[in-house]
């Protein structure tokens, strides 16, 4: 074989294994930019989320407190249960974001978040009805019965980040 062919198939060799090992460093990089691009919009959900949560439960506390008094301001209890309602929202709006960007493990911690502040407002709706009726035969029992669901609600709370930690690799020990 000639000098000038065997340089020529050499060159062409060359030239493959370039563009071959261009192609596959390329999609290595594309597949590696779009798991940060997908971690960065759940953590952004996530945090959404969480924050909202955090907005609402500290509403329905202040609810809760306008209760404990002997004789509570009905108006204040509404005007605080209004900025419970519209915190709620915030909730439900944040948790669409949660439901899209997934995966299954965390919609199901967030699944458990939903259950357990419902069960609390719950009980909170009820005392507001009680404080409307001058009723206070149940307060003692509700109170504590909604300190016992905030904690559940807490610890729903905690999974869900536990979930939302393991999704985004997350090293933290928990």
């Amino acid at each position: 074989m000639d000098a000038g062919l065997t340089a020529l198939l050499g060159a062409a060799v060359g030239s493959l294994a370039t563009l071959g090992s261009a192609m596959v460093t390329g999609r290595a990089t594309a597949r590696a930019q779009f798991g940060q691009w997908r971690r960065q919009h759940r953590r952004d959900a996530y945090a959404n989320y969480l924050g909202a949560v955090y907005d609402r439960d500290v509403a329905l506390d202040a609810v809760r407190d306008a209760l404990r008094a002997d004789r509570p301001d009905l108006r204040d209890v509404e005007e605080k249960m209004e900025h419970f309602a519209t915190r709620a929202r915030g909730v439900h709006r944040a948790a669409e974001l949660v439901l899209l960007e997934g995966p299954s493990s965390v919609v199901e911690a967030l699944y458990g978040v939903v259950h357990a502040a419902d069960d609390l407002a719950e009980v909170t709706r009820r005392m507001v009805r009680d404080a409307h009726d001058g009723d206070t035969s149940r307060k003692a029992a509700d109170l504590a019965l909604a300190a016992e669901r905030e904690h559940l609600l807490y610890q729903a709370v905690k999974g869900l980040r536990s979930a939302a930690a393991d999704v985004l690799g997350d090293g933290r020990t928990r």
